[in-house]
């Protein structure tokens, strides 16, 4: 018999992590800024001790919106902030700081790469520096 999982199964950070990320990612679609339109939350680690809490994020708008959605962020922190506070039972409200994800900014460019090479012809073997034995 399969043993029903229980909120103690799942760690506490992790049920942080995940709370703390629901929390912003509602605020944020109640928040009418177009510098944060098509901004996707990746992921958020929120530390043990709750001192702080880091927001990875990503975009599909280009590198050079960047700035832009990061100044963003910046002043919309203490109102992000003051959502966790009210809708958590956290003993205090971790400080958010912001960070973008490059991991799927990577991927692309490994994925690039990777298609670039299997356009080019095989490389032909080696030949060995050694003669083959004689017998």
């Amino acid at each position: 018999m399969k043993k029903r999982q229980t909120a103690r199964d799942y760690p506490r950070t992790a049920r942080m992590n995940t709370l703390v990320r629901e929390i912003i990612a509602d605020e944020l679609e109640r928040i009418d800024d177009e510098r944060l339109e098509l901004v996707t939350l990746t992921s958020v680690v929120v530390d043990a001790d709750l001192g702080r809490a880091i927001v990875y994020y990503d975009h599909s708008r280009g590198d050079d919106a960047d700035e832009e959605i990061a100044e963003a962020f910046a002043e919309l922190r203490t109102r992000l902030q003051s959502a966790v506070g009210r809708q958590t039972q956290f003993k205090r409200t971790p400080e958010l700081r912001f960070q973008t994800d490059g991991v799927l900014r990577d991927a692309l460019r490994i994925e690039e790469v990777l298609r670039g090479l299997s356009n080019e012809p095989p490389v032909p073997p080696v030949e060995s520096i050694d003669p083959p034995p004689t017998a």
